[in-house]
């Protein structure tokens, strides 16, 4: 297009896998997206209770009317996903299952606990994806990212005291959304791996397709009913969560670290709080406010701290590159 000549795969060796050095600093287009994606993809669990499907169904339609527009707006930026490898297909469908497989426990646990528990739980990757990147893919943070960590985890700890109530009704869909940050963790894992040969839009598109049949066989399994009545809250779910919500933190992956990615998570219990406040009455205490204000302040420093990360190894997926 427009004069250039075609791609072409460059696969590289097995016995040297090609590494892939984080931007640095962070580039500030790229933190502004995970600010607004977390911003966006906290409203998701107010659109699940104001569906009128299972919460199953839910995730299905929010992924089923987001990906005919991912796949467009992939196609229409030059996505080409015939010329990938074997092996990143297997990661982009492994990612696909594990996004199935989180959206559906979360929907569920939803509606067996309170927003904000579920909001808090479901983002348990805050702390997961963080130490992958220290322990995995080998990127330590500096002093001041790291004290950006506590203070992120203290301010964690102050929302979690106020929000998380020790309430036998509540265990099942706390340990739904537990295992809903679980599942998103691995997520995020593959999704970063695709992100290193891959444009956002054709990885989220990809992942997303991989995702409507898994959910829709739940779906069909527990019984939950499948079309709804209101389309409004679905439509909004599939806009808000998965096209700008996703949409923005994919792009996020590809540039950022995991530690300023998992601090940048706990924006989404915030957000939730203040959702829950002013739909169902969920009043905050003060400590919910501090908590708030150490999490934010934790954004900016481990922002100001973002410098160069250690290269991060890339498994033989094969390349796009230009000829």
């Amino acid at each position: 297009m427009h004069g250039q000549s075609p791609k072409r795969i460059a696969i590289a060796p097995e016995s040297t896998p090609p590494a892939v050095t984080a931007p640095a600093p962070a580039p500030a287009v790229a933190f502004v997206a995970l600010v607004l994606a977390n911003v966006a993809l906290a409203f998701g669990p107010w659109f699940v209770r104001l569906a009128d499907t299972g919460p199953v169904a839910a995730a299905f339609w929010r992924i089923t009317l987001a990906a005919p527009v991912l796949a467009l707006a992939a196609l229409a930026t030059g996505g080409r996903p015939q010329r990938l490898s074997p092996a990143l297909w297997g990661v982009l469908a492994l990612a696909g299952l594990a996004f199935a497989a989180d959206l559906g426990s979360w929907h569920v646990g939803i509606h067996k606990t309170t927003l904000a528990n579920a909001t808090l739980f479901g983002n348990s990757a805050t702390l997961i994806f963080p130490i992958y990147g220290f322990l995995v893919a080998r990127v330590w943070p500096t002093r001041m990212q790291a004290f950006a960590l506590a203070l992120a985890a203290v301010g964690a700890a102050l929302l979690m005291g106020r929000s998380y109530q020790l309430d036998p009704r509540h265990l099942v869909g706390d340990l739904l959304c537990l295992l809903a940050g679980v599942l998103y963790t691995g997520y995020f894992i593959l999704m970063a791996r695709a992100r290193t040969v891959m444009a956002p839009l054709s990885s989220l598109a990809l992942a997303t397709m991989a995702s409507i049949v898994p959910l829709l066989l739940v779906a069909l399994l527990l019984g939950e009913r499948i079309l709804p009545q209101a389309w409004g809250p679905l439509i909004l779910l599939a806009l808000v969560s998965q096209i700008i919500g996703q949409g923005l933190m994919i792009y996020a992956l590809g540039k950022l670290s995991p530690l300023v990615v998992g601090i940048a998570l706990l924006l989404q219990p915030a957000v939730a709080g203040i959702i829950g406040w002013i739909a169902y009455d969920e009043r905050l205490g003060a400590p919910d406010f501090v908590g708030l204000a150490m999490v934010a302040v934790a954004l900016v420093l481990v922002r100001r701290a973002s410098g160069v990360a250690k290269p991060v190894p890339a498994d033989d997926l094969g390349r796009e590159e230009p000829a």
